[in-house]
């Protein structure tokens, strides 16, 4: 952790036409910032810098869409020439940040040049975690270029080719999901008890369990891969047992990690993410919005201090600072993180922030489609929906302010 601390509330200054605003990270939430800039009429110069060659481009098509063939990865872009040309922004694109000198709020690039501005805002994201894996032949799936090279590959793939995934989570159920569809067979090899127990809880991971099979995926929980080596034909994944497993490919989901090492000697505090205050202000005239964000979130059951990798969020981050900066004034209503996957042929939905040891409750629906509250001391922390969208909409107000679970019943909003 980097020594140092978040500002305290920054005071509040409005942007002016001399400022020039450097955005670092060119994915959602720096587009966003971009745009959220120019729609509250900011007329001062913005740079956008980005580690990839690429424009900006959306992330959640890229499982969702362009593994299952649906969609050709350029196909996720979410700025077209005429929108960079509208939001007159400069992009440095194909050139990482380096390093940060806070003092002058100036960005320094792999490249060897600078950017200085008057505010600098980081939207650096993550990044895939890694294994130490004997094997190169290994995907991941975090970018554009990944998903262009896996869906490459699935399609030079036998028909009925075992395909093994390392990890459970959202993003591997998601490549299993693809690879299931494009008629190959899918492994999901997951190191806990059941898929998101360490996300969802106990309860919710065992009705969301039986999903794999059902969409002709194998599921096989407890399973400690401690390396992957090249075979004859195929790859071999080792388990710590002595037992392996054959493959035609072999795909990791296992989480990921915040960009936030290229700042390690900035003064920033560097904590599971950049730590900033509810304004999502670092220090004056630095900020952090995104999944790099570990910020101040006022919940129902008070403040927290998280990092979400959500789409919604580092949506409505984009909003909410682009707002305090142009107008010094905060953004009145309450931020619900949201997120949202498509899996095995149907979609988990979750409103707020709860955590896996919530108590929880199924208020409607059966085995297969089914809405449940989680709770902590008495108030409503989140809702989790299977295949009900409609509900779980009617039950965001629940985690909009503090809700309790007696009051929630008495509600039921989802069965409107």
């Amino acid at each position: 952790m980097t020594t140092g601390s978040p500002a305290a509330d920054e005071p509040a200054v409005s942007l002016t036409s001399s400022d020039h605003v450097v955005v670092v990270g060119a994915g959602l939430a720096g587009w966003r910032l971009v745009q959220g800039l120019r729609r509250e009429h900011f007329e001062g110069a913005i740079t956008l810098v980005g580690a990839e060659p690429h424009p900006p481009y959306d992330r959640p098509p890229l499982s969702k869409q362009v593994l299952r063939g649906r969609w050709a990865s350029d196909a996720t872009g979410l700025a077209s020439e005429e929108d960079v040309a509208r939001a007159q922004v400069t992009l440095r694109l194909g050139v990482a940040a380096t390093d940060l000198d806070v003092a002058d709020t100036t960005v320094h690039l792999a490249d060897g040049s600078a950017v200085a501005g008057t505010h600098v805002a980081v939207a650096t994201g993550v990044r895939a975690r890694r294994l130490a894996l004997t094997s190169r032949e290994v995907h991941t799936l975090r970018t554009r270029d990944d998903a262009a090279r896996l869906a490459a590959r699935l399609d030079s793939l036998p028909p009925a080719s075992e395909v093994a995934i390392i990890g459970g989570g959202f993003i591997g159920a998601e490549v299993a999901s693809a690879v299931a569809v494009r008629g190959h067979l899918a492994i999901v090899l997951e190191a806990a008890a059941r898929p998101l127990i360490a996300v969802l809880g106990p309860e919710v991971s065992a009705w969301l369990e039986p999903l794999p099979a059902r969409a002709g995926v194998t599921l096989l929980n407890d399973q400690h891969v401690v390396d992957v080596v090249d075979g004859d034909d195929d790859l071999r994944v080792v388990f710590d047992h002595g037992g392996d497993l054959a493959a035609r490919l072999v795909v990791v989901g296992v989480g990921a990690v915040p960009n936030d090492d290229w700042l390690a000697t900035s003064g920033l505090v560097l904590d599971n993410g950049v730590v900033v205050d509810r304004h999502l202000v670092a220090v004056p005239g630095v900020a952090a919005l995104g999944d790099v964000a570990r910020f101040t979130w006022d919940g129902p059951l008070g403040e927290e201090l998280v990092r979400v990798e959500h789409w919604q969020v580092a949506n409505d981050h984009a909003a909410r600072l682009a707002h305090w900066w142009a107008t010094g004034e905060p953004v009145a209503t309450p931020l619900v993180p949201y997120f949202w996957s498509d899996q095995y042929g149907t979609k988990i939905q979750v409103l707020g922030h709860p955590r896996p040891d919530d108590e929880v409750t199924r208020v409607a629906g059966d085995d297969q489609r089914w809405l449940a509250l989680y709770s902590r001391e008495g108030v409503v922390s989140g809702v989790v929906a299977l295949a009900q969208p409609r509900a779980l909409t009617l039950s965001r107000g629940l985690v909009e302010r503090p809700t309790s679970v007696a009051e929630a019943h008495r509600l039921a909003p989802w069965a409107r």
